[in-house]
């Protein structure tokens, strides 16, 4: 997500002192590493890359910009360095690790591009500007996710050119975005099926069927015959895509001709 803002930045003609971005990773089951996308194009403009927050302190820079870092900058660091941050919600609503993820599992019809004040706190600084994005019914959060990078993006390199202002404070009922844990996605059968729809959308969903974990890929409220139909509540959604255990993604029906799935059969948690 950090590119996108990074290339912008060069190209408006801001001088970027530093980019600071985790460490390489080990890549497969080998010991070879490789770096983030972020530092492969910081590397690639030729600007420095640390994977210490604290080499901002001997930067020499006059404001940090902050995408999609997942760490917290402890505040010895903000207290030399005024920072501004991306945040992929309309704050204070999701504050936290996965604003996408829960404001599609809660329903919600609209999110945005917050751009705020760095602050001890999580979450909690005043807000220069933002943008307000709607989610499509059907929209996935990777989906939604490049949407709101692209808009953020033109948010933020217009508020640095424009001049950032005075941050006003957030208001309105605050949400704590928590991190999606494996149960969250977990799909319960007896919940309504824009439930089931919803953790779909969000990417990692799962059932059991017959005792073996299955991944549901993608599915439709609306029916047309293209999947398999299960019950879900009191009403029906269709399957398109899933992935039995062990097995790689497959069309829903392929999958239901190989295991003798019958119409009105349904998902069996055991």
């Amino acid at each position: 997500m950090s590119v996108g803002p990074l290339r912008a930045l060069v190209e408006a003609g801001f001088q970027v002192a530093l980019v600071v971005t985790r460490a390489d990773a080990r890549r497969g089951r080998g010991t070879a590493t490789s770096p983030s996308p972020v530092k492969q194009a910081a590397l690639d403009l030729g600007l420095p890359v640390t994977h210490d927050v604290d080499d901002v302190l001997a930067a020499d820079v006059d404001l940090g910009v902050v995408v999609a870092f997942g760490r917290i900058i402890k505040p010895h660091v903000l207290a030399e360095v005024p920072m501004v941050n991306l945040h992929f919600s309309l704050l204070p609503r999701w504050r936290g690790a996965a604003p996408v993820e829960r404001a599609i599992l809660a329903g919600d019809d609209v999110t945005g591009v917050d751009l705020m004040v760095v602050e001890e706190g999580l979450d909690t600084g005043a807000i220069y500007d933002r943008t307000v994005v709607p989610i499509g019914p059907d929209e996935t959060a990777a989906a939604l996710r490049e949407r709101l990078v692209e808009v953020g993006t033109d948010l933020l390199v217009r508020s640095l050119v424009d001049g950032l202002g005075e941050p006003s404070p957030q208001t309105g009922e605050m949400t704590y975005a928590e991190k999606i844990a494996p149960e969250d996605l977990r799909i319960d059968w007896g919940d309504p099926p824009v439930s089931a729809h919803r953790k779909v959308r969000v990417g990692g969903a799962w059932t059991m069927h017959d005792g073996k974990r299955i991944k549901i890929w993608r599915t439709s409220l609306d029916p047309d015959g293209g999947g398999i139909v299960s019950s879900a509540g009191d009403a029906t959604i269709e399957v398109i895509e899933l992935q039995p255990e062990g097995r790689p993604r497959m069309p829903a029906r392929a999958w239901a001709n190989g295991v003798g799935w019958t119409e009105g059969d349904r998902f069996r948690d055991a």
